[in-house]
């Protein structure tokens, strides 16, 4: 088994190319030589049932695998139990979306920490969060992976640290690991191979090997100030990080199966690909 490689959404030039809907998109990737599709509801769930059983039909004769990225606006920090409220029931009407179109996971933003202490944030997440696995249990929901993901900016809740604790509220969550996040955090953190080795070998050790083999990850060069991520840009906007190839090389020292997710701005398709390539020369020469 190895990585398996797709976008966030659909490229410029899928449009371009006269392409009008999602549903066309596994075929296209196939042609291309992905295997993954991060669906975003990060505006809204608005996709019909009927429309997302299509999209999961041709995924499947296409060799595609599906992930769904949920709501922006989820917030599981908030002190406003009705905000809360909301947040857990867009998570599930996105677990409903994945089993519509038999994705295997939904990433989510864990919540903002702007206007109130971190750790009262914190907590309020773990609980949050705690509520609704319990909610997905009672429903019988319990086959689609919810994913905390890492977060790029000071006042969100989502560091590496936080987002391993969050997931270990249950062994089935698994880290949504975002390294353009993680770097711009970090103001230009991912520099060369050890400092992408500490992030792998604290997931091993604080989450086990079969949840780093199988995180979910993004990646994409993300420009950034000192309050964290400002803007996402494509791999050949070089004067940003971080550089994928120190990555590579440890997702084939690794043995890492994860699905690799490209966030480039209107090019994540053929970044995908570019990913996809740079990783396939470290595991020849390897």
């Amino acid at each position: 088994m190895h990585p398996k490689f797709g976008p966030s959404g659909n490229s410029d030039i899928f449009y371009k190319e006269g392409h009008k809907s999602s549903l066309e998109a596994p075929e296209w990737l196939n042609g291309m030589g992905l295997q993954a599709f991060e669906y975003s509801c990060s505006r809204g769930i608005n996709i019909r049932e009927d429309t997302a059983i299509k999209l999961g039909t041709n995924a499947g004769q296409y060799g595609i695998e599906l992930s769904i990225h949920g709501p922006y606006y989820i917030n599981m920090a908030s002190q406003d139990s009705q905000k809360i409220l909301n947040s857990i029931n867009y998570i599930i009407d996105s677990v409903k979306a994945a089993k519509w179109m038999g994705a295997k996971l939904v990433v989510f933003h864990p919540g903002s920490c702007a206007k109130i202490d971190r750790s009262v944030a914190f907590k309020t997440v773990l609980h949050s969060l705690k509520k609704t696995i319990d909610i997905l249990d009672e429903m019988r929901y319990t086959d689609v992976i919810i994913s905390p993901e890492t977060m790029g900016k000071q006042n969100q809740l989502g560091t590496l640290d936080e987002i391993m604790e969050l997931c270990k509220i249950d062994e089935r969550l698994i880290p949504t690991v975002d390294f353009g996040h993680i770097n711009a955090l970090g103001v230009g953190s991912l520099k060369c191979s050890d400092d992408y080795r500490k992030i792998l070998d604290s997931i091993k050790n604080s989450l086990g090997e079969f949840r780093l083999k199988n995180m979910h990850c993004h990646f994409s060069r993300i420009e950034f100030t000192k309050a964290g991520e400002k803007k996402h840009w494509t791999l050949a906007d070089k004067q940003y990080g971080p550089d994928f190839e120190p990555l590579a090389e440890l997702l084939v020292e690794y043995d890492i199966n994860a699905t690799i997710i490209c966030e480039s701005r209107g090019t994540m398709a053929e970044d995908a690909l570019e990913l996809k390539s740079i990783y396939e020369s470290f595991l020849k020469s390897n």
